[in-house]
């Protein structure tokens, strides 16, 4: 890998920052390659905003200190905002109202390059037409009031771009349509991005790296696919996605559990939790098998699938709430069906100190 692809666009050393006697990140340390994209993920207080803040220079951290392209905007010496080389784009779009699109658009940049031609060559980096340049903000669909707003981050040429949950205010439909524009044009523009998210989905798909941030500290920072499909401990993977969670005991590197044996090399013997995704559940009809379908919820693209034991030896408390099985599959699941249940690929294993973790194949 070239030097200049490790290139770090973004640093956080060593960031603290408080409300009052609160503090609520508790020393971060972050860094961000050139032109790749970030997402920040984490559930309410856990300090995702105070920390994408710090790096904008809305919030002064308390210690630390964050770089741009290696040069130092707060630490020793304090860069304004509107000198830190970022674009940011909020939840709302924070466009102003009493400005036109084009009005808008032009604010983000010099007076000398405010012309038509710019303006529509913005608006076309964003997929928006120069025909709605003379409109008002309230005149556009929520998608598009963000894709302005994005138009006049990028109209600054920033070096790192933020984006505060931007699109948690759209429905379904177009938050995914709006999102898949936005990367694809932060990515074509080579602008190194952080995202700001509590959405655990979008952040899988939206980023090249994903970092948890909990209770103002970093648990894992990695590509998407390696950070949830081997989190570091239960509660970052629980931040990331339904969780499987069997009970287990831990003997000669084997975990035993309601399913079966899970292997478990290097985990302290005793009790223990195997953790796994929903879609390494492996459930299939079977006459002979060992769980019956207790209850059952259609949701859309799975089952969510309430099993217990068809002899009664295992029931749903004695399996430490695992008996509740999510399942995709296009087998005509009902009430009272029997099941074999096994796991696919690899899991957990947690002991019960949480001290130290095994992902297993």
């Amino acid at each position: 890998m070239s030097e200049a692809s490790t290139t770090a666009a973004l640093e956080v050393r060593g960031v603290r920052a408080s409300y009052g006697p609160t503090e609520v990140l508790h020393g971060v340390d972050l860094s961000v390659p050139t032109g790749a994209v970030l997402a920040v993920v984490g559930p309410s207080g856990s300090g995702k905003t105070t920390l994408l803040r710090c790096i904008g220079g809305f919030e002064p951290p308390t210690a630390g200190e964050v770089r741009i392209q290696g040069t130092p905007v707060c630490g020793p010496l304090w860069v304004p905002p509107h000198k830190r080389s970022i674009g940011y784009v909020s939840q709302d779009g924070a466009l102003f109202p009493h400005l036109s699109v084009g009005a808008n658009v032009g604010f983000g940049l010099p007076r000398h390059e405010r012309t038509t031609d710019r303006i529509a060559d913005l608006l076309a980096k964003v997929n928006l037409s120069a025909d709605l340049a003379s409109r008002r903000p309230d005149q556009l669909s929520g998608g598009q009031q963000q894709r302005v707003s994005l138009a006049r981050a990028l109209a600054r040429r920033p070096a790192v771009m933020l984006l505060d949950e931007p699109f948690s205010s759209l429905d379904t439909h177009l938050r995914e349509a709006t999102r898949d524009l936005v990367g694809e044009v932060l990515r074509g523009a080579g602008v190194t991005t952080l995202l700001v998210t509590h959405d655990q989905e979008e952040a899988l798909a939206f980023a090249d790296l994903v970092a948890v941030l909990d209770g103002g500290e970093l648990r894992q920072v990695g590509a998407p696919q390696v950070v949830y499909e081997r989190p570091v401990d239960l509660a970052t993977a629980r931040l990331l996605g339904s969780t499987l969670e069997l009970d287990a005991i831990v003997s000669g590197g084997i975990a035993q559990t309601v399913i079966g044996p899970v292997p478990a090399l290097g985990v302290d013997e005793g009790r223990a939790t195997v953790i796994a995704r929903p879609h390494q559940v492996s459930a299939r009809l079977d006459i002979r098998g060992r769980w019956v379908v207790r209850q059952l919820a259609f949701h859309g693209d799975h089952r969510r699938l309430t099993l217990g034991s068809a002899d009664g030896s295992v029931d749903h408390e004695q399996a430490g709430g695992g008996a509740t099985f999510t399942v995709s599959t296009d087998q005509p699941v009902r009430v009272g069906d029997r099941m074999s249940i096994s796991l696919i690929g690899r899991a957990l294993v947690v002991p019960d100190s949480g001290h130290h973790a095994a992902s297993v194949e």
